[in-house]
C-alpha cells in the first residue's frame, strides 16, 4: 500500500500539543512493525504433531510488555484516515510475533490460512501444483512443481525464484501469503515473474486446476519394482502396502524408490516408510535442538521390503520427509541413492491449535540422519550424481531412473 503523508505545519496546527504529525505516527508505525515482523517468507516443512515440549532456557522474559503496542494502537484509532479491522490488527499482531522469530518454517496462521494449510496436508486443493519454500536469501521459490500438474505443464523449477505474483512483487511476501495469492477458481490463470539461474525475469501465465495428489504409483519392470511417493500425507503407508503386496505377487527382486519433486509431509510417513526396509529398533532421525539430541525416531517393524536391493532417486525438490527417508535408508546400508542433491529443509515444525480455528506452526528442532549429518540447508548428496536436463525431458529421456535400474539389475545378478 502506498502511503503519502500530508505536510507537517499542517498537521500540527489544528492540536499542536496533543495530536502527533502523521509522519512521526508512520515513523513509529514502521519501527513497530521492524520490531514484530524480522523475519519473511513461510514455507510447509515436516510436521510432528507429537506435542513434543522442549526448553531453550530463560534466555526472553517471561512475559512481554505489550503497552508500546497498546499505545500504537491509541495513536491509529485517533489519527488513521480511514477504516480500521480489529480483527485484521491482532492478526497482524500476532504474524509479527511469530515472523520476529527469522525463521522462515514458523509462521502463525489465521482460521481461513489455516485451513488452507491443513488442505495441502490432505492431498487436495486448488492451484497451479507447487509446493513453495524460501531460499537463504528469503526469497520465495518453487521447492517442487508436482508431476502432471500445471506448474510443471508451465516449466517451473525447483529453485526458480517467484518474483511476483500477478504483477505484485513478493519482496517481503510470506510464502503463505503468496500461497493464498496464487490460488484460486479452477480455470482462472496467475501469472508468475519467474527468475532462473539470475537469467533475465521472464513471465509465466498458469491456468489453475482442482489438485488431488495420489502420493503413491507404483509398477514394475521385470523383476524391478518402481514406486513413486510424491508426498507423505495420511494414506502413503497404506498405499505403498498395497503396492508392496502386488510385488510380492509378481516376485519382484529389486526396488526403486522415487522421492524426486517430493516436498515432505508428515514426519510419521518417513518413519513407516523407512521402517518398510529397517528393523525395529534401528534409527531413522534424531533431532536435535541447540546441539543437543531431544528426540530420535525410530523404525516401528513390519519391514517386508528388507533384503530387497534398493536405489532411491531424490533431486532438488526433494525435501524434508523425503530427505529423512533417503537419509535414513542410506545411512542404515539398505540403499544407495542417486540423482541430484536435495533441497536441504532440515527442521522439524509443531502445530498447535488456537481458540479462534488458527494454528502456530513452530520450529522445534533440526533434522539429523543415523550417522549425524545436518539435513538443514545442507541436504543428502546422493552416492551417484547423475542430472536431469531440459532436453533429456523433452525427449522422454530419465538418464536418473537408467542409472538406478542399471544398478538393480548388478546387485540382483
Amino acid at each position: 500500500m502506498d502511503y503519502q503523508s500530508p505536510n507537517a505545519s499542517e498537521a500540527m496546527a489544528e492540536k499542536p500539543k496533543k495530536k502527533w504529525p502523521l509522519v512521526k505516527i508512520f515513523v513509529t508505525l514502521i519501527l513497530t512493525i521492524l520490531v514484530f515482523s524480522g523475519g519473511v517468507a513461510v514455507g510447509r516443512g515436516d510436521i510432528n504433531f507429537k506435542g513434543l515440549s522442549l526448553s531453550r532456557g530463560a534466555s526472553t522474559t517471561t512475559k512481554l510488555d505489550y503497552g508500546s503496542v497498546d499505545y500504537l494502537y491509541s495513536l491509529l484509532k485517533a489519527d488513521f484516515d480511514g477504516s480500521l479491522n480489529d480483527q485484521d490488527l491482532l492478526d497482524g499482531v500476532k504474524g509479527g510475533l511469530v515472523a520476529a522469530t527469522d525463521d522462515p518454517y514458523t509462521v502463525y496462521f489465521n482460521p481461513e490460512e489455516a485451513k488452507i494449510f491443513n488442505e495441502e496436508l490432505t492431498g487436495t486443493f486448488t492451484g497451479i501444483g507447487a509446493e513453495l519454500g524460501t531460499n537463504s536469501d528469503n526469497n520465495i521459490v518453487i521447492v517442487a512443481p508436482l508431476s502432471g500438474y500445471p506448474a510443471e505443464k508451465a516449466g517451473l523449477k525447483p529453485n526458480d525464484i517467484i518474483m511476483a505474483i500477478n504483477g505484485e512483487t513478493t519482496v517481503g511476501m510470506r510464502v503463505d501469503k503468496a500461497v493464498q495469492k496464487i490460488r484460486g477458481p479452477a480455470d482462472t490463470t496467475v501469472k508468475l515473474t519467474i527468475l532462473r539461474d539470475r537469467d533475465k525475469p521472464f513471465d509465466v501465465s498458469i491456468t489453475r486446476q482442482q489438485i488431488t495428489i495420489a502420493s503413491v504409483e507404483s509398477s514394475i519392470d521385470g523383476v524391478i519394482g518402481y514406486l513413486k511417493i510424491s508426498q507423505f500425507t495420511n494414506d502413503t503407508l497404506k498405499l505403498t502396502k498395497e503396492a508392496i503386496a502386488d510385488f510380492k505377487t509378481k516376485n519382484v527382486k529389486a526396488i526403486m524408490l522415487d522421492l524426486r519433486g517430493n516436498p515432505g509431509g508428515y514426519l510419521k510417513g518417513a518413519v513407516d516408510i523407512s521402517s518398510l526396509w529397517l528393523d525395529k529398533g534401528q534409527m531413522v532421525v534424531s533431532q536435535r535442538r541447540d546441539g543437543r539430541v531431544v528426540s530420535t525416531e525410530y523404525a516401528v517393524g513390519g519391514n517386508s521390503l528388507k533384503g530387497l536391493p534398493t536405489v532411491v532417486l531424490i533431486n532438488g525438490g526433494s525435501a524434508s520427509a523425503s530427505e529423512i527417508t533417503a537419509g535414513a535408508l542410506r545411512d542404515n546400508g539398505v540403499a544407495q541413492v542417486v540423482g541430484e542433491k536435495s533441497f536441504g529443509k532440515g527442521s522439524v515444525q509443531q502445530v498447535q491449535n488456537l481458540p479462534d480455528g488458527g494454528e502456530l506452526k513452530v520450529t522445534i528442532a533440526r533434522w539429523y540422519t543415523p550417522k549425524g549429518s545436518n539435513i538443514d540447508k545442507l541436504g543428502i548428496t546422493p552416492d551417484v550424481t547423475i542430472g536431469l536436463s531440459d532436453e533429456d525431458q523433452k525427449a522422454g529421456r530419465d538418464p536418473q531412473k537408467d542409472r538406478a535400474i542399471e544398478i538393480l539389475r548388478s546387485k540382483i545378478q
